[in-house]
């Protein structure tokens, strides 16, 4: 017997949680949602690959918690995509877990209530539903992998997949990249140390072995055979940004020397717009720029929108909650959003 004086004694309580196979069947995948899956990680690899001359293009909220206004974003953003198609692949930001330097609201499926009730089952069934809508939309989806168990739920839902900042150094989340099915963006340290992404690409290129659960929820040593679609993600770092040419290229010789393929990603928010949502368009139009005047490692960005610009707190009574309104990082609004693709994909028409 075990004594409560040695184990878990800071543990107040353990709660059910359905296996992934259980939630699989209730919320099945589709053929149309598989189809997005496929065709969207496809487009993706091919433009790491250099088969495809397109920028792919994250672009969505910072965080999803109204699953209504979500799908409205959605639905503008497929509309988009038809008009840009010749020059980007639109992939939808569709981010479900926020990682917290102290306390905070962690995201969709860890508090979908958004009252410190922690319905994680809940949480984790709305987050893999509004997937399948997004995917039934035809509209490929982006998300960051935070807890290393949600991609057992969730992974088959998802063509793109990013490591933030504070994880990309994390053993836990390496070895977790190397079996997700998806091309795997990481991110530069939040100081602006590059090494750390281009350590953790190195890493998840290799099988690994590592403690994990399968289908049924059981325990289980995850094997791997490595992930060859990793790729450095910029997002400034220190207070100072990453995406100018000269950075590019420190960025390439780091990646030369680890002898990696030259795929750099640029995220126009956090560091790199100094945490100003309004100033994303200027990053993205100096990236496009650089794409256009010859460079070839440039392959993606990603952009920080919503319907209405900036953010807001989230408010005790939850119906004064603005629609379609960021409740983490500030974003730009719609209408930003479209002016700033649409004019991307006029430039980028004109490159050689």
């Amino acid at each position: 017997m075990i004594s409560q004086d040695i184990e878990n004694i800071n543990v107040t309580s353990f709660a059910p949680m359905p296996s992934p196979e259980a939630l699989h069947a209730k919320l099945p995948l589709t053929a149309s949602a598989s189809a997005t899956v496929m065709k969207g990680r496809e487009a993706l690899r091919n433009i790491i690959d250099r088969k495809d001359k397109r920028l792919f293009v994250v672009v969505g909220p910072c965080s999803i918690h109204d699953p209504v206004a979500g799908l409205d974003y959605a639905r503008r953003l497929k509309q988009l995509q038809a008009e840009v198609a010749d020059t980007m692949l639109l992939v939808m930001r569709v981010y479900f877990e926020k990682p917290r330097t102290t306390t905070g609201w962690k995201g969709y499926i860890n508090d979908p209530d958004m009252d410190d009730s922690f319905r994680v089952n809940v949480g984790m069934e709305k987050a893999r539903q509004f997937l399948l809508d997004v995917c039934e939309l035809g509209l490929p989806t982006a998300t960051e992998a935070l807890d290393p168990i949600s991609p057992q739920y969730l992974g088959d839902l998802i063509a793109w997949t990013a490591i933030g900042a504070r994880t990309t150094e994390s053993q836990t989340h390496r070895e977790m990249s190397s079996g997700l099915s998806t091309p795997v963006g990481f991110k530069n340290g939040t100081d602006g140390d590059i090494s750390i992404a281009v350590n953790a690409i190195l890493s998840s290129s290799h099988p690994h072995s590592f403690l994990g659960i399968n289908a049924q929820g059981n325990v289980a040593i995850v094997r791997t055979r490595g992930n060859g679609f990793g790729h450095v993600v910029l997002r400034g770092g220190d207070g100072r940004p990453n995406y100018d040419s000269v950075s590019i290229a420190i960025a390439e010789q780091a990646l030369a020397k680890a002898k990696l393929p030259a795929n750099v990603v640029v995220d126009c928010s956090h560091a790199n717009s100094y945490k100003k949502p309004e100033l994303q368009p200027l990053v993205m139009a100096d990236v496009v720029n650089q794409i256009v005047h010859g460079n070839r490692s440039l392959v993606g960005v990603m952009i920080e929108s919503n319907l209405v610009g900036g953010n807001q707190k989230i408010p005790a009574d939850l119906s004064q909650l603005i629609y379609g309104c960021s409740v983490t990082d500030g974003c730009i609004d719609w209408d930003t959003t479209e002016k700033m693709l649409r004019e991307a994909a006029a430039l980028l028409r004109q490159r050689p």
